[in-house]
């Protein structure tokens, strides 16, 4: 089950946290002998890769509060450490740790950072 999503523009999807937002790619149909898989068993596999298309700030650090320093200006900014993953970057990922979204009748994922496995990252790529 997917959740469909029916706003038009990509751009306004905000990551929260450690959330990526990943565009699978789509698995081989084919086996290296040649036989043909139905999509169920294409699916059903336990690691699959996909493309980074947005990237979560990362994990919340807490804010550090100075209480005996009355004369400070108490600020309340969340600071992030950020995620190893990049927009791009190739990632081969656990296929059961995600959400499955449906937008403009593409198929995306929402995966925790801990879930992806591998990133390949080529810097050529989009040089």
């Amino acid at each position: 089950m997917s959740l469909v999503i029916e706003e038009k523009d990509l751009e306004k999807f905000i990551m929260v946290g450690d959330r990526v937002l990943i565009k699978p790619k789509t698995p081989s149909s084919k086996t290296k002998t040649g036989l043909y898989l139905p999509p169920t068993v294409q699916e059903s596999e336990k690691i699959q890769s996909g493309y980074i298309v947005k990237v979560g700030p990362g994990y919340p650090i807490p804010a550090v509060s100075e209480e005996d320093e009355t004369w400070k200006q108490k600020q309340d900014d969340v600071k992030y450490v950020p995620l190893q993953a990049r927009m791009g970057d190739l990632a081969v990922y656990m296929n059961k740790s995600g959400y499955e979204i449906e937008f403009n009748n593409e198929k995306y994922l929402i995966l925790p950072h801990s879930a992806i496995l591998m990133i390949i990252r080529d810097e050529n790529l989009l040089a």
